[in-house]
Order: C-alpha cells, then sequence, then structure tokens
C-alpha cells in the first residue's frame, strides 16, 4: 500500500502543519510521497529529514531576528523571507537540516512552484537538498506574490507554488496512492474571496499569464476545498485540519501565536490518530 501526504501552505500558518508532522512522527506514521507547497514544503522537509521539533525551535528563537524574515529583510533585500539567512545561515549552521537523512530517506518528496511565464504550477522532485537547484526550487516555493523576487531556474522564473496550486488533490491523485493524508492550515467552512486586483496588473505587467492565475486562484482554492471535503466524505482521503482559528499573521513575530498554532496541530492529530490508523489499515 502506497500513503500519499499533502501539505497545504499559508506561511506562518504552516506551524500547524509542524505540530500535525511531529506527532505522525512520534507514532510512527510512514509515508511514500509528499507534495508540500509553500511552507508545506519548507516545514515539510523536516519529516523527510526526521527532525521532530525543528521547525518550532528555529522560529520561536529566530522569529524576532530582523534579518530572518519580515519587512526589514523585505525593504533591504527585496525579500520578506531572508535568503541568506533562510537559506544558507539557518539551515547550514543555526539549527542545521540533516542533509544525509533527507537525501538518504525513502519518501518521495515534491515541491510545488509556479512558472510566472506560465502561469502554471510545476512540481519540482527534491531528493537531494545539495543540489542548488534543488534548494532554490524550495526558496521558489515559499516566495509570496508581491514581497519576493522571482526565483531563476535554468533560466525561468518561479513564484509561490500556492499562486497556482494552493492545495494539489488532482495532482498527489494522480500519483497513484492508495490512501492520501491532507493536512490543511484553515478550519473547516473557510473559502477565500476575490481580492483586489490592482497590484497583480502592476508588479506583473510583463507576465499576462500570471495576473490570469492570481485573478483565478480563489475560485481554484475554494473548488479544492470543495473537492477535499467531497472526497473526505467518501473515505477516499483523510484530513487533518485546525479546529479553530488562530489569529496568526502570514509573518508573525509573536511567540506565544507560533506556539498556540504549533500545539494546536499537536492536539488536532492526536485525538485523530485512532481514526487515521483505521483509514490507513482499512
Amino acid at each position: 500500500m502506497k500513503i500519499g501526504l499533502l501539505l497545504e501552505g499559508g506561511a506562518m500558518r504552516g506551524l500547524y502543519t509542524v505540530g500535525a508532522l511531529d506527532v505522525l512522527m512520534k507514532n510512527n506514521i510512514k509515508v511514500d510521497g509528499i507534495v508540500g507547497v509553500s511552507a508545506g514544503a519548507l516545514f515539510g522537509l523536516n519529516y523527510k529529514s526526521k527532525q521532530p521539533g525543528r521547525a518550532l525551535r528555529y522560529n520561536l528563537k529566530y522569529c524576532q531576528e530582523k534579518k530572518y524574515m519580515g519587512w526589514y529583510s523585505f525593504f533591504t533585500t527585496g525579500n520578506i523571507m531572508n535568503k541568506e539567512f533562510c537559506f544558507d545561515k539557518l539551515i547550514n549552521e543555526l539549527d542545521p537540516v540533516d542533509y544525509d537523512t533527507f537525501n538518504n530517506s525513502e519518501e518521495d518528496f515534491w515541491a510545488v512552484v509556479t512558472n510566472m511565464e506560465s502561469g502554471k504550477p510545476e512540481y519540482i522532485k527534491i531528493d537531494n537538498l545539495r543540489d542548488i537547484n534543488q534548494m532554490e526550487a524550495l526558496r521558489a516555493s515559499g516566495s509570496m506574490p508581491f514581497v519576493s523576487k522571482p526565483v531563476d531556474i535554468n533560466g525561468k522564473k518561479y513564484l509561490d507554488g500556492g499562486t497556482a496550486d494552493s492545495i494539489p488533490i488532482d495532482k498527489i491523485m494522480e500519483m497513484g496512492f492508495d490512501k492520501i493524508i491532507v493536512i490543511l492550515t484553515r478550519p473547516q467552512g473557510y473559502r477565500k474571496e476575490e481580492g483586489n486586483q490592482q497590484l497583480a496588473k502592476i508588479k506583473y505587467r510583463k507576465y499576462p499569464n500570471l495576473i490570469n492565475t492570481i485573478r483565478e486562484r480563489y475560485k481554484v482554492y475554494n473548488n479544492q476545498v470543495d473537492k477535499v471535503e467531497a472526497l473526505e466524505k467518501k473515505g477516499k482521503v483523510f484530513v487533518i485540519r485546525p479546529s479553530r482559528k488562530v489569529d496568526i499573521k502570514r509573518i508573525e513575530k509573536n511567540k506565544e501565536r507560533i506556539q498556540e498554532m504549533y500545539d494546536l496541530g499537536v492536539s488536532d492529530t492526536e485525538e485523530k490518530m485512532e481514526q487515521l490508523n483505521n483509514y490507513l489499515n482499512s
């Protein structure tokens, strides 16, 4: 039996996913493939590298560090997430990723990115964190529109995967998994509303397909949530989602909010462990 794991993004709402993944690791839940979007990819890599607690630890320690992420980084580098700090110093020195374990782990891992020219999602397999292009793909997956520079990979420009495919339920179902675990970062019933499109028209005027993707994003997202909920009712997928709303900012500096989001992921997943085991063994 092949098990797939789908991880929605959501910036610091992704601390919910961190808590959920730590519980899955504690309970020795093994999967065969992971599809991560944005924060789902950046935090989800710790599942493959077998490092429970790491993402919570460094977010609590560095959330108030101006060189980590925030407006200081944006106005000094053009990226809300500081490239040098997040994708070099942090992962190599301050709280290192276990590269060897990640690279040797059996789970397949895909990061979702958005191609700026086509406006379409791409799914880049990440199996070697020492590969510069693969690390750049991870960075691209979490490069939020408007507050991040495009990430260039082999001459193509990419941004946050959530722009084109926030919840890639169709993609993961195409991959042939027998069971699929979906971790969302919004509570039951949440739907997106149409946003102001003027900024996209100005910022990305050279990328008409991307503008269209941004314009249609709320519709695509809501359709994906509808599909996940329908599949959940039929027992086709198992969904872990926040049982309540946490007022956490996309770039959160409050340590108590970060801990609260993580703790909710832990408690919700612990409460669902018996149901999850029944689903996986049915």
